[in-house]
């Protein structure tokens, strides 16, 4: 039952993780570790995939003193998603009582392959079957405490260019992808520079932070291209990955805090920020210090890591607070300027204003729902063939946010006030008495 029971949770951390499935060359060490199914890394595999495994300072013990170790209940296997499901109920319908007897499993080496006295083992598997497969290591003796140092290398051989690819399947194009919108944010940075200085006596603040924003998404879309590029040739990332979570922990940062500034129409509204908003960055901003730290974990330690499952749940946490915090601003914004049309005679000013800060609550809204939900449905219903599509969904949802945000904000010459006649004037103030209360 122990062992059917430590299966079954690793079942469930199985179906609620989504890997990375990068798959670089990964080295793990497990101490004294008794549980039934260890697993490690998840890759898809082309019909030209193949597994090196390395596992060296092998040593068990079983400290209540039970039966000698049957070598053959102990050793590593292949399994996809699906057919993890049906082992599962192999061993609780008695069929097999150790996951390395069933036949929906490729066993990959098994210890009583070792030599007599022998501490460690190098084996090579090669995979032909097209699907998306996990390395785990299944211990069926109970009460069995084993320790070793695991280095697992997965690839992919490409036959019409020779090259191996170290990039699962479905993430093989990813360095192409993050490459094309690196160009468009350059692309967009130079459009944003030119409009700043064709309207640089109407520029404010704000737009050069928009401007900051923008630069950091770039160089971080840039690191992370090379990042996957380098592990693409040779599954290690270089040292790409440090530059890559530096911008991306200055990248989430700076859009949080922009998206906080415009929602109190600081710059360009006014040239303060009061106290409740000051108090919505100095919680937004250490809770992205903390998400960051979830993220660069849960990438390091792989999707299977010892606290993993711990800090993905720490990182969503963090992550959905967040995003309530940066919508507080905005809201408070539409009420100002409700009060503000009621009493300063200008209806019309803060009609455009107020349908402005509405689009924008809206907008932020559905970027925060798509990026945050959808992506995820999509990374957990599509094939592993396809896990670039939930990327490039992600990337052109937040380029499209990024262009909202300039587009609305953008310098503008023209002075609102003047703009607007007395039957504008009147219309608006009409309509600010037929729209109900705003509220969150």
């Amino acid at each position: 039952m122990a062992a059917l029971y430590n299966s079954s949770l690793f079942s469930l951390v199985f179906l609620l993780l989504i890997a990375t499935a990068v798959a670089e060359i990964r080295s793990t060490q497990i101490r004294s570790d008794s549980r039934s199914t260890i697993p490690f890394d998840e890759f898809g595999y082309t019909h030209f995939g193949r597994l090196n495994l390395t596992v060296t300072d092998i040593s068990f013990s079983n400290p209540k003193s039970g039966p000698e170790p049957v070598l053959s209940e102990l050793g590593f296997f292949l399994v996809t998603r699906e057919a993890w499901q049906h082992v599962l109920e192999q061993l609780q319908d008695g069929d097999i009582r150790c996951t390395l007897q069933s036949d929906l499993v490729k066993r990959v080496f098994t210890f009583d392959q070792l030599q007599p006295s022998a501490r460690q083992f190098t084996t090579s598997f090669s995979i032909s079957d097209a699907n998306q497969f996990t390395l785990v290591f299944a211990n069926c003796m109970p009460n069995l405490v084993i320790s070793m140092n695991v280095h697992s290398v997965m690839y992919n051989f490409n036959p019409r260019s020779g090259q191996l690819d170290f990039l699962s399947a479905g993430k093989t194009a990813l360095p192409v992808i993050y490459y094309l919108f690196f160009v468009v944010y350059v692309l967009m940075g130079a459009f944003w520079v030119f409009a700043l200085y064709k309207k640089r006596l109407s520029v404010y603040g704000i737009h050069f932070f928009m401007l900051a924003v923008v630069i950091l998404k770039a160089l971080n879309l840039l690191c992370e291209a090379e990042d996957k590029s380098y592990i693409k040739k040779t599954g290690t990332a270089h040292g790409w990955d440090v530059l890559f979570y530096i911008f991306s922990f200055l990248k989430g940062i700076t859009l949080f805090t922009l998206i906080v500034l415009i929602g109190t129409g600081w710059s360009f509204l006014k040239p303060y920020l009061q106290d409740k908003e000051k108090k919505v960055l100095m919680i937004v901003i250490p809770l992205q210090v903390v998400a960051n730290l979830a993220q660069v974990v849960i990438d390091e330690t792989g999707p299977f890591g010892e606290n993993s499952y711990t800090w993905k749940q720490v990182f969503l946490l963090v992550d959905i607070v967040c995003c309530c915090a940066v919508l507080f601003p905005i809201v408070w914004s539409i009420k100002n300027l409700r009060e503000a049309a009621k009493t300063d005679g200008k209806a019309a000013v803060n009609l455009m204003k107020l349908t402005l800060f509405r689009q924008y609550y809206v907008i932020v809204i559905c970027y925060i729902y798509f990026t945050r939900v959808v992506v995820y449905a999509l990374e957990t219903i599509t094939s592993y063939r396809y896990q670039w599509t939930s990327v490039v969904a992600a990337e052109a949802a937040t380029l499209a946010f990024y262009a909202f945000t300039g587009y609305n904000f953008r310098p503008k010459a023209h002075n609102p006030y003047f703009a607007i006649d007395d039957e504008e004037e009147e219309a608006a103030s009409e309509a600010l008495k037929l729209e109900d209360e705003f509220e969150l």
